[in-house]
């Protein structure tokens, strides 16, 4: 969707997508929209409690089933398994994806984690078909005004051009851009010291993997350190996602990350857009 200033300020039901590299930004403006009367759709929680749950939970149960105690407490139905995803906390759609590397140390094999990976992309582009129809719920069953649409950090790797159509017809595009070194430095940095999983396109993981097993030496990717392997691709991942999140952002609009730091309230956010789109 495009607007005037004038044309945005007379929209009755603000309906926005946030687009961004993790830690950018999306999910604190969300939180702060919602607390005042947004209805905040988060693509990875739709993602986790309705087209991951059961591969989650049968990932979980594997996991449980090798454990003779609660293996024999599964198979008689005198305990049941099931997944407690928040929008605060998405620890078991992380977990699912996984990290790839050495199984001894947590990560998960390159056959195994590819198809996570699929399964993950065909989740949330499942997540994103569900917008229209949530932004309708929002209004018309819950009495929403608003709408905000946290998505993932990968929406960008979908290579799916329908994907983007939609959220352009329904939403206002919104990309939340990180404009200088320094904070680019600081968003790497908060990503290597905690490195979580992440979703790469396929020929983006098979390049970089090749890169980085010649350049430790080593034959194949179960004998990589998964901490170790995700932090250093992360500085790459997010180089080679810039150019794909600004086409998307000529269908809308760009903020930076400087700008949406400063944003404290509802208000603080419709200026912030009002100025972006001024700009455009």
């Amino acid at each position: 969707m495009k607007f005037t200033v004038e044309d945005f300020r007379k929209w009755p039901h603000k309906k926005v997508t946030l687009l961004g590299m993790s830690g950018v930004g999306k999910t604190y403006l969300s939180a702060l929209l919602r607390r005042h009367h947004w209805y905040h759709y988060s693509g990875d929680y739709r993602i986790g409690t309705r087209y991951l749950d059961e591969d989650i939970l049968d990932l979980i149960k594997a996991q449980a089933m090798q454990v003779p105690f609660l293996s024999d407490l599964l198979r008689n139905d005198w305990i049941y398994i099931r997944n407690n995803i928040k929008v605060s906390d998405l620890g078991p759609v992380l977990s699912f994806v996984g990290k790839l590397g050495d199984p001894e140390r947590g990560g998960v094999p390159l056959e195994d984690f590819q198809r996570r990976q699929a399964q993950y992309r065909d989740a949330e582009i499942a997540a994103m078909r569900d917008v229209p129809a949530f932004i309708n719920k929002a209004q018309q069953i819950y009495g929403y005004q608003h709408f905000v649409n946290d998505v993932g950090g990968s929406l960008c790797e979908l290579d799916e051009p329908w994907v983007i159509e939609l959220l352009c017809e329904h939403t206002l595009m919104l990309y939340i851009q990180v404009t200088d070194q320094e904070e680019e430095r600081k968003l790497i940095a908060r990503a290597q010291s905690d490195p979580k999983p992440l979703y790469y396109r396929p020929e983006f993981l098979l390049q970089q993997l090749a890169v980085y097993l010649a350049e430790q030496g080593l034959s194949y990717a179960a004998q990589m350190d998964p901490d170790e392997f995700t932090r250093w691709v992360f500085p790459r991942l997010f180089h080679s996602r810039v150019p794909r999140y600004e086409e998307i952002a000529r269908r809308g609009y760009t903020v930076t990350s400087r700008e949406v730091a400063g944003v404290r309230d509802q208000q603080d956010f419709l200026d912030l857009l009002e100025v972006a789109i001024g700009r455009a």
